[in-house]
């Protein structure tokens, strides 16, 4: 189904893969794994034909849907609707039957009410032989499993969350490799694909992806989708530019894996002794003319045995992420009155009140669609309120984190956006910062928009670290990143004395918080934290 040949990839002069050969197969299920940054999601928009590769070719025959870690729609105004039709070609016939249905209803003369029915007729014919009423229930239901309502549906792109359009995307995803329940050949490439689901959309995908005819590869840090759909693994080991396949599920593979890893210490360690025993003995006999030939083929063996060793695994490398100790400010360092927000005739909520106490800890829950975004937007200052205020307090300094990483400029390096996150902030302090986050060396003048999900999300953090705010505004900070890193940015969050306003799927990063407060949407229902609300937490 895709085939790549020869594959190698690059960012800047950094080798990600060499003479790579990946095959996708009918019933492939594959799980692309690697450390953050080793080249998973460049390995995956070059499969989809999104990307070129720096040497060798893919070649795909058969459909391919692609869902990037960061999809960027097109049309704005077009409906959700339409957009997941758009899979099919459906949408635009949809357009043509309603414009000749408003030409019979509107013209009155009658060669052209004729011409009007004939061409209804057609279109409508067309569609239905194309199998156009089944699919639009086929795509009906994907989106209601998906937490898609019809009445989100009916809706503009632009007047959705960002966790709502990166839904419709998905929706639009799976549709295209649905065929009225007859077998797809259709390829899935899916790069993190329960990003912003709740818990029981995140169960009905896994029965999808496991029922799926078509190949399918998928990066994700839910292990537990990865155990339930995958029965093939590619491991991206970026160290040595090489993808090992493993033809078995993902239970098998981590046993797998560890088996490999204690066989190469183990080879390495026998090796070693090997090879200081021969450097010892070549030392001696070096010392005597007679012998010197023999003491280099000696030492030449020794070298020859370490040089022969498969690479020992290096554990990943993860960012040291500490929140400074924030700068001083008043008691209430942030106040929101009466604020209210609508796209166009959709109310999204109103009335909202909020104060954020120095070293307060808030959550916000909320359905999708509820507003959660659009309130850390206006606390943010980087969308206006239809009415209300936001008002700073004394010493308000805000470190606002987004989900889809608006904050970064994609054109600019990683060296400009931490600059322009802290302009008054030393340069080697930056520097430092950035080392604590894996950004060292040539990769500080990579574009940001080339970074993948995991190190656009280290980025945005070292630039919060960076900027000593002592209000936090975190719109879902352990999206894309690998268990690791998810763990240092929970620790910081306990740690960290300053105001934490928090909008979060994620259970773990809601307990690490300790949250006292609580702000439900779209009513903005303020309440005191208990347990039982976490079991909102994955719903919301």
């Amino acid at each position: 189904m895709i085939t790549a040949s020869d594959l190698e990839l690059r960012a800047g002069s950094r080798i990600l893969l060499s003479g790579a050969t990946l095959r996708v197969q009918p019933g492939d299920r594959i799980g692309l794994v690697g450390r953050n940054g080793a080249g998973k999601t460049t390995s995956m928009r070059v499969l989809a034909g999104e990307g070129e590769p720096y040497g060798g070719g893919v070649h795909a025959n058969s459909p391919v849907g692609y869902l990037p870690q960061d999809p960027r729609e097109g049309d704005l105004l077009v409906t959700a609707k339409d957009r997941v039709l758009s899979a099919k070609g459906l949408d635009v016939m949809l357009r043509q039957m309603e414009k000749a249905q408003n030409a019979m209803a509107e013209l009155v003369d009658g060669a052209a009410n004729d011409k009007a029915v004939r061409d209804y007729g057609r279109i409508e014919e067309r569609f239905s032989a194309l199998g156009g009423y089944a699919a639009e229930s086929d795509a009906a239901r994907i989106c209601a499993h998906l937490g898609l309502p019809d009445r989100i549906l009916h809706q503009q792109i632009a007047t959705l969350s960002g966790g709502q359009r990166r839904r419709v995307e998905l929706a639009r995803i799976l549709f295209s490799a649905t065929d009225g329940g007859a077998s797809s050949n259709t390829t899935l490439l899916l790069d993190e694909p329960t990003n912003h689901l709740d818990a029981d959309s995140i169960t009905w995908l896994r029965s999808f992806l496991q029922n799926h005819d078509g190949g399918l590869v998928v990066i994700s840090h839910d292990t537990d989708l990865l155990a339930d759909v995958v029965n093939k693994v590619w491991f991206l080991d970026a160290t040595r530019g090489e993808v090992d396949t493993y033809n078995m599920d993902w239970k098998r593979y981590q046993e797998a894996r560890a088996t490999d890893e204690k066989r190469r210490r183990r080879e390495r360690a026998n090796a070693e002794k090997k090879a200081s025993v021969l450097h010892t003995q070549a030392l001696k006999m070096g010392a005597k003319a007679t012998k010197a030939v023999a003491a280099k083929n000696m030492a030449r063996r020794a070298d020859q045995l370490l040089a022969g060793l498969e690479p020992e695994q290096q554990h990943d490398r993860v960012a040291k992420i500490r929140f400074p100790d924030p700068a001083p400010c008043g008691k209430t360092p942030l106040t929101a009155e009466g604020l209210s927000k609508a796209f166009g005739s959709l109310e999204v909520f109103t009335g909202v009140d909020l104060a954020v106490d120095r070293g307060a800890k808030v959550v916000v829950l909320g359905l999708n669609g509820a507003g959660k975004t659009t309130l850390l937007r206006l606390l943010a200052g980087t969308e206006r309120a239809d009415a209300g205020d936001v008002l700073p307090g004394h010493g308000l300094r805000v470190g606002y984190f987004a989900q889809e990483h608006e904050t970064l400029d994609p054109d600019a390096t990683v060296w400009e956006n931490i600059r322009h996150a802290s302009p008054d902030t030393g340069e080697q302090q930056l520097r430092t910062v950035l080392g604590t986050f894996m950004f060292s060396g040539e990769q500080l003048q990579q574009p940001a928009g080339t970074l993948s999900g995991g190190e656009k999300t280290r980025l945005a953090l070292a630039g919060l670290v960076s900027s000593a705010a002592n209000v936090l505004l975190l719109d879902e900070p352990t999206n894309n990143l690998d268990p690791a890193s998810r763990a240092q940015v929970l620790d910081a969050l306990r740690r960290f004395t300053g105001a934490v306003v928090l909008v979060s799927h994620d259970p773990g990063a809601v307990e690490a918080l300790d949250p006292d407060k609580v702000i439900v949407l779209p009513d903005g229902t303020e309440d005191l934290w208990s347990a039982d609300y976490l079991e909102l937490v994955q719903l919301a």
